[in-house]
């Protein structure tokens, strides 16, 4: 297999994970969203993934899956050792639900080219940027905090004492928080989720600074 990806994507952190926690190997291919205009506009990419975003994995069969949460998907049942969802359908829903507040509510308006258009095409100063991003952000995250103080029963994860699509969605998030200087005195539990996640060897090595296009 291999990767598409940028060491600070954060939609690409979390495929990293999951690779990782499946213990699947796979070849990278960095595409450098910032340098020469962004790689991920050439037309080598725009073959591989016409949207021209990170994170594509492309399997050894020539396919090519786009969308971080379709591509752990797809991982889960591929190769559904160690599960990435409960047993339960509730609990699976209950996952899939805090997953989505980050990759569906939070991630998308707070994304690269969101930032960016909001300075060159609309004009905005980058105080205002900085505030537009804290907002979606800690919104985002009073739920989280809420959703995981009702779910957390046996911890130390998002819910409990498995690793689940949450915890694989919330670490590149509270990643990018900590980058732009987001406060999270407010959630402690988001804090102490990460720092578990973190000592996992699968979330150690696919964090932005352990990868090879890091700057």
């Amino acid at each position: 297999m291999k990767l598409y990806s940028y060491f600070r994507s954060s939609a690409a952190y979390r495929v990293r994970i999951a690779l990782n926690l499946k213990g699947l190997p796979y070849e990278m291919e960095s595409i450098h969203l910032t340098k020469d205009g962004g790689k991920q506009f050439s037309d080598a990419f725009r073959a591989v993934n016409p949207q021209m975003r990170v994170p594509a994995l492309a399997l050894s069969g020539g396919e090519v899956l786009t969308q971080s949460l379709a591509i752990i998907d797809y991982l889960d049942e591929v190769y559904p050792d160690p599960p990435l969802l409960p047993a339960e359908a509730l609990d699976r829903a209950r996952v899939r639900a805090a997953s989505q507040i980050i990759a569906c509510d939070i991630h998308p308006i707070n994304n690269l080219c969101v930032l960016r258009y909001l300075k060159r095409e609309l004009k905005h100063e980058q105080a205002e940027i900085d505030a537009w991003y804290r907002h979606w952000v800690l919104g985002g995250f009073k739920a989280l905090e809420q959703l995981i103080e009702q779910g957390n029963v046996s911890g130390p994860y998002c819910f409990g004492s498995h690793v689940t699509l949450a915890d694989i969605c919330l670490v590149p998030q509270v990643f990018n928080a900590r980058r732009l200087k987001v406060p999270l005195e407010a959630f402690p539990r988001i804090v102490a989720v990460e720092a578990a996640c973190l000592k996992l060897a699968a979330f150690d090595k696919a964090r932005p600074e352990n990868q090879p296009d890091a700057e």
